[in-house]
């Protein structure tokens, strides 16, 4: 019941909106991935890049998910512009519009709709009748989730054909819908591209039965046609629905033009004669056939499919993200159903990562060794894919398999060399027996060298950034240590750019029975060499504090050592010296923003100081000292720019807002912690290290 619903729905709203297409995405609960649901307008094969979606994916339906509102793309050259990965993989001349499916405060999905382009308005009516939609759409998922029958996601969409405008079989129906369309006589294609209706007089232009050609692709059924351009030809046809054409030769020579008139219904050809690029009807006499069959080009849907990765793969950072982005494009494409990463380290084949297999069959597979006569080392160590369309054939050439299932019943085994180097096997599964025509075996080895420059480039990542957490962990500290009299809270995220690893720091120094000193500081840059600056800043610091130096020259002493090193970084720092005894606090700057500190009721001011210059600038610069009391139950809390700097807000109000969420957190500073750095937390992206420190002073128990 829901998903017929669902379907009258979403035929409504193409008809309501003037759209040639339409799809409704599902987002089941719990999950951070899009599911296309059903489809109307295309043919299936056009959606399957973008049949599941990850909302960190940057296309309109995600964005209308991520800001709950409207995603409106006018034109090819706006998509370009705002989403150039997927202008990539659609060139063709549309508008689009995406919007969130919202039921209650809970996001249900996403409804996407295409109109021929471009479409620079949208003028009120649509977008209302976008919002009216989406809402019946809401309450359909709801519904069908709160009667116990959610929308599980499917292998693939379905496909809904338009009221009155159904696949024609019958030939007098089929030459009907073509006359509607064209006064001459010519082909009519569904919109699959499949020929549902051929005159005689095109026929005989084309050099065929017609009959042959009923329910055929064409570029499939003749073989001078056989060339992605002419697919491509037809695409943009269905696509943007604006007619085009194109130019190509017979095998005796003579040119012909086709001419694609396309509606909702399908597409009318129009075949006549044409000059041809040397200005001559004939290219001369009829050209002999080449011996042997031709090796079939590769299909637009395969390059398409290829263009999308290439994208796709250009974002991954981890081989984690290399695995899940093979598992989401390249399956469905090619309708395998299980996937695995292998890659040598040392003398064995080891597991990166997996998809649809089970765990077992993979810890039976993990270790290969490299001497082994199996088709995933061999493809790693000769460089050779092995297609195998059967378990029978694989077990042929490799006996031994015969006694290690996989659950699988056909295999694609392809190597992966990047540089001429051998990263890795790439292996493809499918629970079926499967032939690889030469096409599909051509495309499966182009994606494996896209696979294989990605997962290098991953697993070096990958490698870097354990060795950098390593040495940030080193470096910041475990633990804050247990003071009596002071209750402290530290909180550190680094950036999501690069390694997450800065140059942002804290510390709490202990320094007798009643004095500590806290710091907070921030060195510049997001690499190993900021990170490695961090240390010996920190070390130098703790030094001169623990020696019993003051606040001015703690900041002094270090700032010439730093003007030694000339790392060529800078370091901004605010130093502390707390006397639990006298509840005061002595505090310096070195070009930091100064602290915040919550009084006894409740109100919170801005700690001003005077700021001295950054240190390892000017080995002769000074830090001016100011002291402010620090009662038990006072907040003072020391933060970096990270906590506050927003792009396009004023660096005060952002320390005004920050003011206002400690006057008015949790009494409980582990929790006020968590309150203060929500929003960046929660942020997608943070461009900048976060450092915060909180620092409460506590009366003796008696």
């Amino acid at each position: 019941m829901g998903r017929r619903l669902l379907d009258h729905l979403l035929l409504e709203a193409v008809r309501d909106l003037g759209a040639h297409a339409a799809g409704v995405y599902v987002l089941p609960p719990g999950e951070e991935v899009l599911t296309l649901e059903v489809m109307t307008g295309l043919p299936a094969e056009f959606a399957q890049p973008w049949q599941r979606i990850s909302l960190g994916h940057p296309v309109p339906v995600t964005d209308a998910v991520r800001t709950r509102d409207l995603v409106w793309v006018g034109s090819q050259e706006e998509l370009a512009r705002r989403y150039p990965r997927a202008a990539l993989v659609l060139p063709y001349h549309f508008a689009l519009a995406g919007a969130p499916v919202v039921h209650g405060e809970r996001v249900m999905g996403a409804l996407l709709l295409l109109w021929p382009g471009p479409r620079h308005d949208l003028v009120p009516a649509v977008r209302s009748g976008i919002a009216s939609a989406c809402a019946f759409l809401g309450h359909v998922l709801a519904a069908a989730q709160q009667a116990g029958q959610p929308l599980t996601p499917r292998a693939a969409a379905r496909t809904l054909a338009r009221p009155g405008a159904g696949e024609p079989t019958a030939p007098g129906n089929a030459a009907s819908g073509y006359a509607e369309r064209l006064p001459e006589p010519g082909v009519a294609l569904g919109l699959d591209g499949r020929v549902t209706f051929i005159t005689g007089a095109a026929a005989r232009l084309v050099g065929t039965d017609g009959q042959r050609l009923l329910g055929a692709l064409p570029w499939e059924a003749l073989q001078w046609l056989n060339d992605p351009v002419y697919e491509d030809r037809y695409r943009t046809a269905v696509i943007s629905r604006r007619p085009t054409s194109f130019v190509a030769r017979r095998p005796d020579g003579t040119w012909l033009r086709f001419e694609l008139f396309p509606d909702d219904t399908g597409i009318s050809v129009r075949i006549t004669p044409d000059p041809g690029p040397g200005g001559e009807t004939t290219a001369g006499a009829p050209r002999a056939e080449a011996a042997g069959a031709p090796a079939a080009p590769v299909r637009v849907g395969a390059l398409y499919h290829l263009m999308h990765l290439a994208g796709a793969l250009s974002e991954a950072v981890t081989a984690e993200d290399v695995v899940r982005l093979v598992a989401d494009t390249v399956l469905p494409a090619f309708g395998a159903q299980a996937l695995a990463m292998l890659a040598a380290e040392g003398s064995r084949l080891r597991i990166v990562g997996y998809h649809g297999y089970p765990a077992e069959a993979m810890d039976r597979f993990d270790g290969t060794p490299l001497t082994s006569p199996t088709p995933g080392v061999r493809a790693l160590t000769e460089g050779a894919a092995g297609f195998f369309a059967s378990r029978e054939e694989l077990e042929r050439a490799y006996p031994a398999r015969a006694r290690r299932e996989d659950g699988m019943a056909a295999w694609a085994f392809l190597p992966l060399i990047a540089s001429g180097k051998p990263v890795g096997t790439c292996v493809l599964a499918f629970a079926q027996p499967h032939v690889f025509a030469p096409e599909e075996r051509a495309a499966l080895t182009s994606l494996a060298g896209l696979i294989a420059q990605a997962l290098d480039r991953a697993r070096l990542y990958d490698t870097e950034h354990a060795l950098a957490q390593s040495l940030q962990t080193g470096l910041l500290p475990h633990t804050l240590p247990a003071v009596a009299g002071l209750e402290p809270a530290a909180r550190y995220l680094p950036a999501t750019h690069g390694m997450d690893i800065g140059g942002d720091f804290y510390d709490l120094i202990r320094l007798d029975a009643h004095t500590v000193a806290a710091v907070i500081g921030d060195v510049q840059g997001h690499n190993m060499t900021a990170a490695a600056l961090m240390g010996q800043v920190r070390t130098a610091i703790h030094a001169h504090a623990t020696a019993g130096a003051p606040p001015h020259e703690v900041l002094a002493r270090t700032n010439r050592l730093l003007c030694d090193l000339d790392p060529g970084l800078f370091t901004s720092c605010l130093y502390a010296r707390i006397d639990l005894a006298a509840h005061t606090a002595c505090l310096a700057t070195a070009g930091h923003l100064p602290p915040l500190l919550r009084h006894l009721g409740g109100a919170t001011t801005v700690v001003e100081l005077e700021p001295g210059l950054l240190l390892g600038i000017d080995a002769d610069a000074t830090y001016p000292t100011r002291t402010v009391a620090l009662p038990p139950g006072a907040v003072l809390a020391l933060f970096t720019d990270g906590l506050v700097e927003t792009p396009g807000q004023p660096l005060d109000t952002r320390i005004a807002d920050l003011a206002h969420d400690l006057a008015t957190g949790p009494a409980d500073l582990d929790a006020l912690a968590d309150t203060l750095t929500a929003p960046v937390r929660s942020a997608a992206d943070r461009t900048d290290d976060v450092a915060l420190l909180l620092l409460r002073p506590v009366a003796p128990h008696r």
